[in-house]
């Protein structure tokens, strides 16, 4: 059921990060699910899940770009200020589009699974086309909540990570292949190792 939602690794880095806990019974495993599901797709809390050990701040935005109090929705937007300059192109901040979100039961084999992957994106706030992000667009990001009987496991599987070498403007092209490069190194296993434990915490 995951693996369909996670595109091929083809080139550039990619990253695992997962945590998993074994509850006592399927009723309890059922809530945390409920729970981490809801975590999930709360991505304007994702900064305070994880009590500051995650420095970049997440905003969730409509397909217009406006700020949006919610749960996240297919074509909605993260909005993303990660220490240091902000991208041009994305007039401050690096910016992902949803471009899935799957909810699937499986009850012959006792299976729930939530997933929904992201993608850098244009900026929604302007006309400019460059992606704003410090990522191309062929990166991917899958987040997945999956419970199997009692077991519920938390999951972030990075693909096809590699810096954004088109941006329009110069400043960018640099920001980018040093944020892609140090992201690459240990936003993946540092940051999203804390938001994966955070979701079933």
């Amino acid at each position: 059921m995951a693996n369909k939602m996670i595109p091929s690794q083809e080139d550039g880095s990619k990253s695992d990060n997962s945590y998993s806990i074994t509850c006592t019974t399927n009723e309890d495993a059922v809530n945390v699910f409920q729970q981490s599901s809801r975590r999930l797709r709360d991505v304007n809390n994702w900064e305070k899940l994880c009590a500051g050990i995650i420095k970049a701040s997440f905003t969730l935005c409509n397909e217009q770009g406006k700020e949006v109090h919610r749960l996240a929705r297919l074509n909605d937007y993260f909005k993303i200020d990660i220490p240091g300059p902000g991208s041009i192109a994305g007039e401050g901040y690096d910016w992902v589009k949803i471009e899935s979100i799957a909810i699937e039961s499986d009850k012959a084999n006792d299976i729930d699974l939530i997933s929904m992957r992201a993608r850098p994106a244009t900026c929604p706030l302007n006309n400019k086309p460059s992606i704003a992000h410090f990522f191309s667009d062929d990166a991917t990001s899958t987040f997945l909540i999956k419970r199997e009987g009692t077991l519920v496991n938390a999951a972030i599987h990075g693909r096809n990570e590699k810096p954004n070498k088109d941006a329009e403007s110069m400043i960018d092209s640099v920001r980018n292949k040093v944020i892609a490069n140090g992201a690459i190194l240990s936003f993946s296993d540092i940051q999203w190792k804390q938001l994966v434990i955070a979701f079933l915490s």
